[in-house]
Parts: C-alpha cells; sequence; structure tokens
C-alpha cells in the first residue's frame, strides 16, 4: 500500500523511507531504533576483559561519516546539481554593453555585489546535501525539517537571482549574456522539486 508523505502529501513506494518528491522522512522510516538497554555499573559476567576499553573507544555520540547517495531524494539530487550550475553561472557574463564596436561584459557578482549572497547560500546548499549524504540524521541539534531548509535556500536563491536578472546596472543600453540566463534557470530548477508539491498540497487541500 503506498505510503502519503505528511509534507507534501505525495506518495511514495510502500518501502520508501524518503519522499520522492520533497525529501522529508517517511512514517515508515521515521522510527528511531531501540536504544540498548543502559550498561550495568560493574562488569557483566563472563564479559571479556577488554570490554570497558572497547565501549570507550565507541563511546562517541557521533556516528561515523559514511557517503551514500541513496540518502538523496530525486529532489536533493535535482538542487544540487542545479545549486553547482548556478554557482558557477555567478563567474560568467551576465550583462553587456556595446562601446565603439567593443562590447564590454560584467559577471553577476561584479554587477550586483549582494549576489554574494546566492554564492554563500550555493556552497552551504551542498555541504548540506553532502552532510545529508553521510548520515541518517545530521550530528547537529538541529530541528528544522529538511524540506523546510532546502525550500527557504532554494527560493532566497531564485528571489535575489530573479531580482539581479530584472534589474539591468547602467540603463537601457545594456542587455543580457549568456551567464544571466543560466543563472535564472538554475535557480528555478533548484526550487522547484520543492516548492510545487508545496503549492500543489495547498491547492488540492
Amino acid at each position: 500500500m503506498p505510503q502519503t508523505c505528511a509534507q507534501c502529501q505525495s506518495e511514495a513506494a510502500e518501502d520508501a523511507t524518503f519522499c520522492p518528491s520533497c525529501g522529508a522522512q517517511l512514517g515508515a522510516g521515521s522510527a528511531a531504533a531501540p536504544r540498548p538497554a543502559a550498561a550495568a555499573t560493574g562488569p557483566a559476567v563472563g564479559a571479556p576483559a577488554d570490554a570497558p576499553a572497547a565501549r570507550a573507544s565507541t563511546g562517541s555520540s557521533v556516528p561515523p561519516y559514511k557517503f551514500d547517495a541513496a540518502r538523496w531524494s530525486l529532489a536533493d539530487r535535482i538542487a544540487g546539481i542545479a545549486s553547482v550550475v548556478l554557482f558557477i553561472s555567478l563567474f560568467l557574463s551576465w550583462f553587456g554593453v556595446s562601446v565603439i564596436g567593443i562590447t564590454v561584459t560584467a559577471s553577476g557578482l561584479s554587477a550586483h555585489g549582494y549576489l554574494y549572497i546566492v554564492l554563500i547560500l550555493c556552497i552551504l546548499i551542498v555541504a548540506y546535501l553532502a552532510l545529508r549524504a553521510g548520515w541518517d540524521e545530521l550530528p547537529i541539534a538541529a530541528n528544522v525539517p529538511h524540506l523546510t531548509v532546502m525550500l527557504t535556500a532554494t527560493l532566497v536563491n531564485l528571489v535575489l537571482v530573479f531580482i539581479g536578472f530584472i534589474f539591468k546596472p547602467g540603463g537601457s543600453g545594456v542587455g543580457w549574456e549568456f551567464g544571466a540566463f543560466v543563472g535564472l534557470i538554475a535557480a528555478i530548477v533548484a526550487a522547484a522539486p520543492y516548492a510545487v508539491p508545496q503549492l500543489r498540497a495547498k491547492t488540492m487541500s
């Protein structure tokens, strides 16, 4: 029987752990594994002599990092690739103007200083997704759902890129260059996998 995501109301396979649309953890895999019983204050009868040392060596609360791309949902993969493309586009030519037959161009970062926020957010998005690929649950005390993190970050990027695309520096003689279109498309693609299911859920409710 298919599962229904509590975040975006999308359907997922019965054995799925994460929602394929928004990346939220599904009910089937949300239950935490039962904790082992607390260790007795003294050594257990028949326990090996090196048992305390073994517990001490594995007593860290942070599990080892083990990269597994299967922890990413389809939305995470799309947003990650699009964020890398958006990052690169900021260094390409966004605007150009012809002066006496010579075209002078400016990158997105040189034309709009606030696009450095987009640059930083792209780095944080990729780093965050890399951390999620290493742990089922991040070893960071954060109660913010994964969908909220990705939806907020990608929408902020989209808004800033859209503003930078619309407001050309230097007046009407300035035209768009290749990098501006690449950046705008990448920002839309990065936000769409998270925003579209939310819009569908609200319109259907």
